[in-house]
């Protein structure tokens, strides 16, 4: 071999090769990983998710190998370092041990002391089957419209459990069910943007002003009993759901009951910020982009984000309604929160009523929409799955 075979050779085996043989959707996913990551460094979104997802995106765009290499009909044929952390998202193991840590770190007691918003939770999940009809519409099956409408609910772990199970009967999981775990958790991060907007086009300065009376002290006794009377009651009605519920519940008794503080530092701590980075990362490689920037998967992405502004309408009309019944005791504004993502709707919510009047403090009552979304959109997913699956 010359001196000009082996540059040749060895320029082949660069990633700048990979980058300019490969096609301009790996440029531009490399490019949208890097905005990620000046949104969540920067304008610090919701880091914790999108440093690993835009992180990954980079890696694998650049590096396509450290994913997965498939065959001719689909066969896996090589699993890199990502690909191999992936099996934790293929065994839906990671959705439910970030259950379990958003159990253990979220406190239930505003939406156990105001028991009424659990109706803003479920105002906000009409998202969910909004995406499902539209994506119907588009030409998707079932199994895929079904998938697809879980995005609407905000929640990521409950996106990738029902994409993984239904598009694995209809046979198109390689195909749909990246980008819809990318469109699920990036909304997700993105919440502090889209959110705000919608709230302030959809509520007036007056209601936004409103001030909510402070929430009755909910006791021991009740928030012990409140997650497993809610397993119980989930499982005999809709037990699709009860791997998500159940671990959900499982993670807030751990954290209520005060016996076992070791098992809730390690929750609440090591084991959610480790299947963070873990599933972050899986995501963020499933966007290869030779693969990933199709007229389908941009069809997820928009329906993903309709599905979250219908969400937030819902929820805030249903809030105005509340307010309505209530001779103005309810601000519209949390439910917005009534979606999933825990607990990012409900400090957008926090900072629009400060926005309009610093002595506002809204955050609490926020969390019980948004507690309820959590709960909601996990049971959606159950119903989902009981009708397809």
């Amino acid at each position: 071999m010359n001196i000009l075979d082996f540059l040749t050779e060895f320029f082949k085996s660069t990633g700048i090769y990979s980058i300019c043989n490969g096609s301009w959707q790996n440029l531009l996913m490399v490019l949208v990983g890097l905005l990620f990551l000046y949104l969540a460094i920067k304008k610090q979104f919701e880091p914790y998710l999108l440093i690993p997802i835009s992180f990954g995106m980079i890696l694998v765009n650049l590096f396509p190998e450290i994913y997965i290499t498939y065959g001719a009909n689909g066969e896996v044929l090589h699993r890199g370092l990502l690909g191999v952390l992936h099996l934790g998202v293929e065994y839906e193991l990671y959705p439910c041990l970030i259950f379990l840590g958003i159990g253990a770190t979220t406190d239930f007691g505003p939406l156990i002391a105001n028991k009424k918003t659990m109706l803003l939770g479920a105002a906000a999940q009409v998202g969910i089957f909004v995406a499902f009809f539209g994506a119907l519409f588009l030409g998707f099956n079932f199994y895929e419209a079904a998938s697809i409408g879980i995005i609407g609910g905000a929640d990521g772990p409950t996106a990738i459990l029902v994409s993984n199970k239904l598009l694995a009967l209809s046979g198109t999981v390689s195909k749909y069910a990246a980008p819809i775990a990318l469109a699920a958790y990036s909304y997700m991060a993105l919440v502090p943007v889209i959110f705000p907007p919608i709230i302030r086009l959809f509520t007036s300065k007056k209601e936004r002003r409103i001030k909510m009376e402070q929430l009755r002290e909910v006791s021991k006794t009740e928030k012990i009993l409140f997650p497993i009377i809610v397993t119980i009651v989930v499982s005999l009605i809709v037990p699709t759901a009860t791997p998500l519920v159940g671990c959900l519940m499982l993670g807030n008794l751990i954290k209520e009951v005060g016996v076992v503080p070791n098992l809730l530092n390690t929750i609440a701590n090591s084991l959610l910020y480790i299947c963070t980075i873990l599933l972050g990362l899986s995501v963020g490689a499933t966007s290869i982009g030779s693969s990933f920037l199709t007229i389908q998967t941009l069809s997820i992405f928009a329906l993903g984000i309709i599905a979250f502004i219908v969400a937030a309408i819902f929820g805030i009309l249903g809030g105005k309604l509340m307010c309505l019944f209530t001779k103005g005791k309810v601000n519209p504004m949390i439910g917005a929160a009534g979606v999933s993502a825990v607990p990012m709707a409900a400090r957008v919510v926090q900072k629009e009523g400060q926005r309009e009047d610093p002595s506002n403090f809204l955050l609490m009552h926020a969390m019980g929409p948004n507690v309820a979304g959590v709960i909601g959109s996990a049971i959606a997913a159950g119903i989902l799955l009981a009708i397809f699956a």
